[in-house]
């Protein structure tokens, strides 16, 4: 057995067991992945994988335990390189961020800059999604970190960290009625069309939860993922906004708009920082995540990473 016959197996089962798309991301054929997985299988006198004719159907109760084992190998595999590169390369190297658009348009741009003058031979990949997105692409070892509001903490294999709060404000042209009102209301938000996240983005769900408890239905105009587009709509007179306070910060729009906080209505959220439960990481890993919260030490991350991920909260 070697580790391509372990990487075809892992791959084919993130594909849905298809064989064609499994060799398009690996860049080779299909007999060759299929051969390679029979080989295996032979080998370890275990069907991994159930057929009907020569298509793969379903994962088998063996191989189901043979998976959890592929994936242990390839962490450490890839563990293994990561060390290498730690004591090879010293401070150079790639840190791979995985995130969503308003923490990398907001909240990461001055921590980044930050890491980068410490550490000018890293290069930084960023890599934007949805929350789903971004824990996805920490257990496919694509990123190193991640950050995001939501899914990184209802992934079993990552480690998640609260790294800081925030809540939402409402952004309106400086003309609406509601441009001076210090504490809006549920009932006056109901009575507006609303500009706002995507189910799935910046604590949208409190956001309906606040309506469903008030009995109030919202009427959502527009969804979006990115602030900025939010608040392209809402100067056109499409309804008011309702995006994180990280959107707005000194601005919004040299006045041309308006935003009132309510933290009153919808609470507060937790942005998370999350690793592969088990991966190895670079002392410049460690150092960008000091970078996003004093609170988030390499002393505390290791804990967590060795089993107690629930050592503070906010």
């Amino acid at each position: 057995m070697n580790l391509h016959q372990f990487r075809f197996v892992q791959e084919a089962v993130r594909r849905n067991l298809n064989l064609t798309e499994t060799a398009k991301a690996l860049h080779t054929s299909q007999p060759g992945i299929s051969k390679a997985i029979i080989e295996l299988e032979e080998e370890l006198g275990v069907d991994i994988f159930a057929r009907h004719g020569k298509r793969i159907r379903r994962v088998t109760e063996p191989g189901q335990l043979v998976l959890r084992s592929v994936e242990i190998i390839m962490r450490e595999v890839a563990n293994l390189r990561r060390i290498g590169d730690e004591f090879s390369k010293q401070d150079a190297g790639t840190l791979s961020i995985a995130t969503t658009h308003s923490q990398a348009r907001y909240f990461l741009p001055e921590r980044v800059a930050a890491l980068r003058r410490r550490f000018p031979k890293v290069q930084v990949v960023l890599h934007q999604g949805t929350p789903a997105d971004v824990a996805r692409m920490l257990v496919d070892d694509v990123a190193d970190i991640g950050l995001a509001t939501e899914a990184l903490a209802e992934t079993e294999t990552l480690v998640s960290l609260p790294c800081y709060e925030w809540q939402h404000v409402i952004v309106v042209p400086a003309h609406h009625p509601l441009a001076h009102v210090e504490r809006p209301t549920i009932e006056q938000l109901a009575q507006e069309p609303l500009v706002t996240y995507h189910p799935t983005f910046s604590g949208r769900s409190r956001i309906d939860a606040a309506f469903m408890r008030a009995r109030c239905t919202p009427n959502i105009a527009l969804e979006a993922i990115d602030a900025d587009v939010i608040k392209t709509y809402v100067r056109l007179g499409m309804g008011v906004g309702i995006i994180s306070e990280l959107a707005v910060g000194d601005d919004p729009a040299g006045g041309e708009l308006m935003w009132q906080p309510v933290g009153h209505l919808f609470g507060s959220n937790t942005s998370r920082v999350a690793f592969k439960r088990g991966a190895y990481l670079r002392h410049f890993v460690f150092a960008f995540a000091e970078l996003l919260s004093d609170r988030l030490s390499r002393p505390l991350i290791e804990r967590a990473m060795g089993g107690n991920p629930d050592l503070y909260d906010l």
